[in-house]
């Protein structure tokens, strides 16, 4: 039976999810209960949804920025580090790809700092040094709007590349062995970095824009680029980046097969960008709707609005007639691979 295969098939696969914004909600609480609010809300979910692999992003609400920005990035890093130690039994933050295997080797689950957008940096290059020695090892350097380092894909208009001082974080990230995150980045900057990388980049929650014309969106210029370089694009499965109207399992899986064709099989993966619970836990009812730039927040994909739901990729997968080595590979096998070889390679190569 269909369900039954791909029950098994989840359970035996690496399952690495490359975006989830847990640690907002993590980070709101007083600094006593991070380790206990993640065990009890959101440890099960991951559990249950099958995760090995997490990249955990830092995101810095606009009601932070600018002044806050950095006292706020600060926190969230310390809150990632006192959960897992509060969680050791379960997870670990890992900063090599050496870890990574290691922890998924004992049963636990991989956790990998992010920067998304990197307010608190805004143009001091010298301290991405600083987030690195506190474990920081994906980064992304816009998110809608302008930064000091490049614009977001909502000021795409502008037609923008990177900065200076973002052409001196780029080569300080691929300096470190941090990986560049492409996800939000405006379109020129996107095209900009893959002009300059020597190192594979990823994008941690973006999708087709052949398949829907979205600024949040790659083109397919931008996949088969990505691919090129030896990186990997993380499908995005928040609904209004997906489809104007149909916001179902056969959507996402239209867009994982749409970038598989572009990419190939061993450049996708999964950034499913579980906000839910997040807006809802940490954003006033009436503010929500003002987060996410001209799409509404408040539609999900069905049995997808958090980690639990992964396994219903699986057989939405299956159903499809996908082989089990693609699954798999889109599953977890793929961003794994990217960063056991990335993660801790200083230098350029």
């Amino acid at each position: 039976m269909t369900d039954n295969r791909a029950a098994a098939l989840h359970r035996s696969a690496l399952v690495a999810d490359a975006h989830n914004d847990l640690l907002c909600a993590v980070a709101t609480r007083p600094s006593d209960e991070w380790a206990s609010f993640f065990r009890r809300q959101w440890l099960p979910q991951l559990q249950a949804g099958g995760v090995d692999l997490q990249i955990l992003p830092v995101f810095i609400d606009e009601f932070y920025r600018p002044e806050g920005a950095l006292r706020r990035t600060l926190r969230m890093i310390e809150a990632a580090h006192r959960l897992a130690e509060g969680n050791a039994d379960a997870v670990t933050l890992c900063v090599t790809g050496d870890d990574i295997e290691r922890v998924i080797a004992e049963g636990r689950i991989a956790l990998v700092l992010a920067l998304e957008g990197m307010p608190g940096i805004a143009e001091d290059v010298e301290l991405l040094e600083t987030v690195h020695r506190l474990g920081v090892r994906v980064g992304s350097v816009a998110h809608f709007g302008r930064s000091a380092f490049a614009d977001g894909s909502g000021e795409d208009a502008a037609g923008s590349r990177l900065t200076r001082p973002g052409v001196r974080a780029f080569a300080e990230m691929e300096r470190m062995g941090m990986i560049f995150d492409v996800s939000h980045l405006g379109a020129a900057g996107v095209d900009h970095v893959l002009e300059l990388a020597t190192r594979p980049v990823i994008a941690s929650h973006s999708s087709a824009r052949a398949l829907f014309d979205h600024h949040r969106n790659l083109t397919d210029e931008q996949i088969a680029g990505i691919a090129a370089g030896g990186g990997v694009v993380c499908v995005n499965f928040f609904a209004s980046y997906l489809h104007a109207d149909t916001h179902t399992l056969d959507t996402v899986v239209d867009h994982l097969e749409h970038v598989v064709s572009v990419a190939g099989i061993e450049h996708v993966g999964m950034g499913p960008d579980f906000v839910r619970e997040v807006l809802e836990d940490t954003t006033a009812p009436c503010c929500v709707e003002e987060l996410v730039e001209g799409v509404p927040v408040d539609c999900y994909i069905p049995g997808l609005e958090g980690p639990t739901g992964l396994p219903l990729v699986t057989e939405a997968l299956l159903r499809r007639g996908w082989g089990e080595d693609d699954i798999l590979a889109v599953l977890g096998l793929n961003l794994k691979r990217l960063l056991l070889a990335e993660l801790g390679r200083t230098g350029r190569h």
